[in-house]
């Protein structure tokens, strides 16, 4: 069982803040995901700020990534993941793994949203009924160089994340909007910032950045 957990916006957080702080995030980030691996998960190899991680089972991983989203979503002024999960039989060589299975899950964590957790419905129909988790049925999708239509299921927490909370739509930083170091009106909305810097780079150019604050 395969795990794919990428953080949503880490792009723009290195280009509003630089690599200093981007290393900073990916290795928190590396911290967190450590901590919440389930029984017969583990890290298998990390690349920037996404990491493989490979679970003995459907329910394993499912507690896995959704542990991972809790920890992410309680930690102050960050990112984001998004998690995607498949199965399938795949190729070990130097310890690298290698076959159509990861390919899936890759394209599962690309299509995920911000705090989004997807897997196949092979997968949902594997783990069973865990207490406090929906598996929301989102029909048969296509992903590139998959060749037959894949079920998808999203892992909703009955309890959702991020009651109350903004996103910097310059760096997609989650923030407290009571507490946000800056904030500005645009148009019929005020946008909230983790910074300065970050509120004067949306205000030479908002429309560049306003789409960022509803991911």
């Amino acid at each position: 069982m395969f795990i794919i957990a990428d953080l949503a916006g880490y792009t723009a957080l290195t280009e509003a803040h630089g690599g200093d702080e981007a290393a900073t995030t990916v290795a928190r980030y590396r911290q967190l995901a450590e901590r919440a691996l389930g029984d017969g998960a583990h890290v298998i190899e990390q690349v920037g700020d996404q990491l493989l991680i490979v679970a003995r089972d459907a329910r394993a991983a499912i507690l896995t990534a959704v542990r991972l989203r809790a920890a992410v979503a309680d930690e102050p002024h960050f990112l984001s993941v998004r998690v995607g999960i498949a199965e399938g039989t795949v190729v070990q060589r130097d310890a690298r793994y290698f076959g159509p299975a990861l390919n899936l899950t890759a394209r599962l964590a690309a299509r995920a949203g911000a705090d989004e957790i997807l897997c196949t419905g092979a997968v949902a129909r594997a783990c069973g009924d865990v207490e406090g988790l929906i598996f929301r049925d989102l029909g048969a999708q296509r992903f590139k160089n998959v060749p037959e239509p894949v079920v998808v299921s999203a892992v909703v927490s009955q309890e959702a994340s991020h009651h109350g909370m903004v996103i910097d739509p310059v760096c997609w930083m989650h923030l407290d909007p009571g507490t946000a170091p800056a904030r500005l009106p645009f148009g019929d909305s005020t946008y909230h910032f983790c910074s300065f810097a970050c509120a004067q780079a949306f205000g030479h150019n908002p429309e560049n950045y306003r789409t960022n604050s509803a991911q």
